[in-house]
């Protein structure tokens, strides 16, 4: 059995602040963004936004060795306070317009530069595979960040199945494009659909997974159901949601960030602490959960996974390519 040893970059289960304070931190969030705009100071609290719907509960999930030696943040808190443009871009529309989203029946191409391409039915691609419980950090360009048990497959495992050919430089994403069920997509907002891309060997990396559930639970609708992609050394709008192609490039493909703010969001966009974003520093965050008014920590490398993925960059100027 293999075991993720604990790196001095993990950090203490001491730093985590419990849900009692992150409701404090959405409360005063809103109510300061209020008082500046009319010159007012105070602090009523304000309702936090409602909890996911219950989903249902996946079966056969093996624990993997990749996690963290902190406790998780809130179901609460990681399915109520999302960026999820197809429903609104608020932190808590996604939770409160994606509510009669239907994400199944759902079905996945597989395009581009391979042997093997078709358009899959969500089980019939998940199904092959075991399903792994991984307590990852995702951490937002927004500089917040949480600890979730995302429950997946990996990536590469799903990708060798379809033999990409050694043209298959990329693997390109797209997100569905639909605005009668997901309303956000009827605002300009973004060039939709929303898409997104790895480099071949950062798809084959063994950290990066498609995953379908968290919490030991079926995806949210505003978490991406029903398959979405987590690449947790990156910027949380690499992981893209709501699947709908998978496709095998060979030449750089366009993300959507990238397109619509070229000079603000790169095609690696690798959490680095020292590549400011144009607007603010990266260097330090706060964990959903943190009160907003305690000391914000330091931003690790790579999320924190150096140790794992800092060789795909090796000879690479990591600020020219963010």
């Amino acid at each position: 059995m293999l075991i993720q040893i604990r790196k001095r970059s993990d950090p203490r289960s001491s730093e985590i602040t419990p849900k009692s304070a992150y409701l404090d931190y959405v409360s005063r969030r809103r109510f300061l963004g209020t008082a500046v705009a009319a010159g007012m100071i105070g602090s009523l609290p304000l309702p936090a936004s409602a909890a996911a719907p219950k989903k249902a509960a996946l079966q056969g999930v093996v624990k993997s060795r990749y996690k963290l030696d902190e406790p998780l943040t809130d179901t609460e808190a990681a399915t109520g306070y999302n960026n999820f443009y197809e429903f609104g871009t608020g932190k808590t529309d996604p939770a409160t317009y994606s509510k009669d989203f239907k994400p199944k029946p759902w079905t996945v191409a597989i395009a581009g530069e391979a042997a093997k391409t078709a358009t899959v039915d969500f089980d019939d691609l998940i199904k092959p595979h075991q399903l792994e419980e991984r307590v990852y950090r995702l951490r937002c360009v927004e500089a917040w960040s949480m600890i979730v048990p995302w429950v997946g497959v990996p990536l590469a495992d799903v990708i060798k199945r379809f033999e990409p050919s050694s043209k298959a430089k990329y693997v390109a994403f797209e997100t569905l494009n639909d605005p009668q069920r997901m309303p956000g997509q009827k605002s300009r907002v973004l060039d939709w659909p929303y898409v997104e891309g790895l480099r071949m060997d950062e798809a084959m990396h063994p950290l990066a997974i498609l995953a379908v559930g968290m919490y030991g639970e079926e995806m949210p609708n505003q978490n991406g159901a029903p398959i979405r992609l987590v690449v947790p050394w990156k910027y949380g709008f690499k992981s893209i949601k709501s699947i709908v192609k998978i496709a095998f490039v060979e030449k750089e493909p366009p993300t959507s960030w990238n397109r619509s703010a070229p000079n603000e969001y790169g095609f690696y966009s690798n959490v680095n602490p020292t590549v400011d974003h144009p607007r603010w520093s990266q260097a330090k965050e706060r964990r959903i959960g943190d009160s907003l008014f305690s000391a914000k920590r330091p931003t690790l490398m790579f999320n924190g996974y150096a140790d794992e993925v800092a060789a795909l960059y090796a000879g690479m100027e990591m600020k020219k390519n963010y």
